[in-house]
């Protein structure tokens, strides 16, 4: 299972996978953080498109050309602001990668690079968002032998050591579940 979920520290607009997710605000035209750097490293061809789409809401994803990137789509998932824990920001954060997810699936991808959705200005905690996304991605990966890798790809080394540590706990979880 684990072997076909990838924990990176890099940049993601440089990840070769079917698609890379942009943790995208809901007008889909560009911002900061991730958003920003994948609209840049896209290429001004990303903006037009997204005007064409109506935003984004909480949750939902929607797909577009890589145009400039080496992926050859983008999806933008639009995650929640954290509130304190109280406003169903866990299940808003699981719904970015379930759909992001069925996305790529109905467009036959194999591989998708994910960024920590919402940790960043959003303010969700990290910890709290690692655990979301790899048990989402777990659950989808226990169901579904079409997909080949998703990749979480850290900007820092502290995500990178948090996802790696993630990661080790719910496989243990998992294993001594399985005995």
């Amino acid at each position: 299972m684990s072997e076909r979920i990838r924990i990176l520290r890099g940049d993601i607009t440089q990840q070769k996978v079917d698609a890379i997710v942009n943790a995208a605000n809901t007008s889909l035209l560009g911002g900061g953080g991730v958003d920003g750097a994948i609209h840049s490293a896209a290429g001004p061809e990303l903006l037009e498109y997204c005007k064409t789409l109506g935003g984004c809401l909480t949750g939902h994803a929607k797909i577009t050309p890589g145009f400039r990137l080496k992926a050859k789509y983008i999806i933008h998932t639009v995650g929640p602001v954290w509130r304190g824990g109280n406003y169903n920001e866990d299940e808003l954060l699981a719904n970015c990668y379930k759909n992001s997810i069925r996305l790529a699936v109905k467009n036959k991808l194999k591989s998708i690079a994910f960024p920590a959705i919402s940790t960043g200005v959003y303010g969700f905690p990290l910890e709290r968002a690692s655990g979301i996304a790899l048990n989402t991605a777990m659950e989808f990966l226990n169901v579904d032998e079409s997909f080949e890798k998703i990749v979480f790809v850290c900007f820092d080394d502290r995500a990178f050591n948090i996802y790696n540590q993630t990661l080790k706990e719910i496989t243990e979880i998992n294993k001594t579940d399985n005995s």
